[in-house]
């Protein structure tokens, strides 16, 4: 992209209606983030840029890169402005956010990184990371240690991890006495808080040094407030790149895209302060379990459920997956029929009414959330969106068939092939262990069921030894088998 680039020195160039609200250097940085995605910056940036704008306050953010470096450097490049388009079907709007007051490289320099996360300035420390840098196993919460995780929690290597570089921050502020903190997650977890709680307990518990005293410190300084987030931010493109100079007459290396809708549910657990998010729209509360809870499974659910039918049958996009004769209805039934009886949703919340709003959000045609985006990481995902609302069916005797097809669809997919013959990637951090399930000459339906849900680290016990679920698993990937997915969902979704 060429052309001058946004930054400090330009951005006065901006029309007047999309330069940010505040400027990098104006505001003191009082929140590390972790995990420089696209989320983040559609998400709680823009919150808490407006929340600053808003009711002031040194909250600047200084976002760390745990992985790739390449965002980290357009970012640096900008003076940490970037713009975020907003995408609908009746237009765009862009606008510069200027959250941002700096960014790290925590594999450059992660004593750097340790070193911003124990400074007394911090006073929380946000995280969006995805499901597998919490090291956890998805049915079971409990901590995947390995060599080298033991040796950085023992003191023995460099921190690499997020478990690695939160003790070693903690250890540092209990050390120093470095004031209280908030460890803030904000990516879809069940009970977000209380596993970075229990990733934080388990990674101590692993500890050398002063591990005891550390923990006592945790114990009376440290909270960990659940959240449910919610924005469709699919992943930037060259479209984006090219959308967001046309708007800013700016090159933005760092640019992204959003639906236009956003939520954000915070428990107010903050002991040293927090920008004042509901000036910004979001929801502070005691518990955003309940909403949590609702969006995971009622549209974090239904978002796989549309990745894994939409790629087999060849879709690009999520849009284009609910466009297929029949799935609307399909994924309608499982809300109504498999989700809402799960779970007991907020105060005034209809969970069928949600579900159908959250598949119009999806039919948005100009987001353009590719259906592999979201069918990646499937073992990590499919615990909470899915087989949670599988497993409170079951408890009562309920017969979650169209979960069930949700289940099968994943089957389908890790096998490796869309219904026209097509590869398929397997992007998973269990891809070797489905990899090994699977291996062998072709087996029925029903052997493949029994040899995925095997994976401990995926199904627990009772849903593995459960006959009732493992039939219905296995006559939905009989039918996609068979007759692949659009044939299927035709007839599933005219009720044949």
């Amino acid at each position: 992209m060429t052309g001058q680039r946004l930054s400090l020195a330009t951005v006065d160039r901006v029309p007047a209606g999309a330069r940010p609200l505040v400027r990098p250097g104006e505001v003191s940085p009082g929140i590390v983030h972790l995990g420089l995605g696209a989320f983040h910056r559609a998400h709680q940036a823009v919150y808490t840029e407006e929340a600053v704008a808003a009711a002031g306050g040194d909250w600047g953010i200084v976002a760390v890169s745990p992985r790739r470096r390449l965002l980290v450097d357009a970012l640096a490049a900008q003076d940490g402005l970037f713009s975020v388009t907003s995408l609908d079907g009746a237009g765009a709007r862009t606008r510069v956010v200027g959250a941002i007051s700096g960014v790290r490289h925590a594999p450059a320099d992660p004593s750097a990184v340790v070193a911003l996360l124990a400074d007394p300035a911090t006073r929380v420390v946000t995280l969006t990371v995805t499901e597998k840098a919490y090291l956890l196993e998805p049915a079971t919460g409990r901590l995947r240690v390995d060599p080298a995780l033991r040796a950085e929690l023992a003191g023995q290597a460099t921190p690499a991890t997020v478990p690695g570089l939160l003790v070693a921050a903690l250890a540092a502020r209990a050390r120093a006495d470095a004031g209280p903190v908030a460890l803030v997650s904000c990516d879809n977890l069940p009970a977000n808080g209380h596993r970075l709680a229990g990733v934080v307990g388990q990674a101590l518990a692993l500890a050398g040094g002063d591990a005891a005293r550390v923990r006592d410190w945790v114990s009376g300084n440290v909270t960990f407030p659940g959240t449910m987030v919610d924005r469709i931010v699919p992943a930037p493109t060259p479209a984006t790149l090219v959308a967001a100079r046309a708007a800013l007459g700016l090159a933005d290396h760092a640019a992204v895209a959003a639906e236009p809708f956003r939520q954000w549910v915070v428990e107010d657990a903050f002991p040293a302060g927090r920008p004042a998010w509901e000036a910004a729209g979001a929801v502070l509360t005691r518990d955003a379990g309940p909403y949590e809870r609702l969006k995971l499974r009622a549209l974090n659910g239904v978002h796989s459920a549309l990745a894994y039918l939409g790629v087999l049958a060849g879709c690009e996009t999520i849009a284009e997956a609910l466009r297929l004769p029949g799935a609307r209805a399909v994924v309608e039934r499982f809300v109504a029929e498999d989700v809402a009886p799960s779970l007991d949703p907020p105060d005034g919340v209809s969970v069928v009414a949600y579900g159908r709003a959250a598949l119009d959000r999806f039919a948005n045609p100009v987001i353009g959330h590719t259906t592999r985006q979201v069918a990646m990481d499937g073992s990590q995902k499919l615990p909470q969106r899915i087989l949670h609302t599988v497993a409170d069916r079951r408890a009562v005797g309920g017969s979650p068939r169209w979960a069930a097809l949700v289940v099968a669809a994943w089957m389908r997919f890790v096998q490796g092939r869309a219904d026209d013959g097509r590869r398929l990637p397997l992007d998973d951090p269990l891809a070797g262990e489905i990899r090994a399930a699977l291996a062998g000459n072709q087996r029925p339906p029903a052997a493949t069921v029994d040899a995925l849900v095997r994976l401990r680290r995926v199904f627990a016990p009772e849903l593995a030894e459960d006959e009732v679920l493992r039939k219905l698993i296995a006559e939905w990937l009989d039918a996609l088998t068979r007759h692949g997915v659009a044939a299927t969902l035709a007839s599933a979704g005219a009720g044949r």
